[in-house]
């Protein structure tokens, strides 16, 4: 096996634009203050989505359609994609929670 050796000069720029890349993508990504900033509100109160739902459920969108059917679950419309405010969704958990309890007692 042959050994390749490298110009310390040649190193070190090749180090440099590697370094420069980094420093690019790096400036691309979300810091988690920037997320944060970029949460959609309404009113001064977060908004969730149907992803956002389903995650914290730990739910499919159909269970989650059917639940707005139901008229269980409060939403609004925006741009065609539905929304629901924090307040609807705390409304929603104590609803159904007060709901099971009373069918175990």
């Amino acid at each position: 096996m042959k050994a390749m050796f490298i110009e310390n000069r040649d190193f070190e720029t090749w180090m440099k634009r590697i370094m420069e890349r980094f420093d690019r993508l790096e400036s691309k990504i979300d810091k988690p203050d920037e997320q944060v900033k970029q949460m959609q509100t309404i009113n001064g109160e977060r908004l969730y989505d149907n992803q956002d739902l389903c995650l914290l459920f730990n739910i499919c969108k159909r269970t989650l359609q059917r639940y707005r059917s139901l008229g269980w679950l409060s939403y609004q419309r925006i741009d065609k994609k539905a929304y629901y405010t924090e307040s609807d969704v705390k409304k929603f958990i104590e609803e159904r929670a007060t709901k099971k309890k009373r069918l175990f007692i």
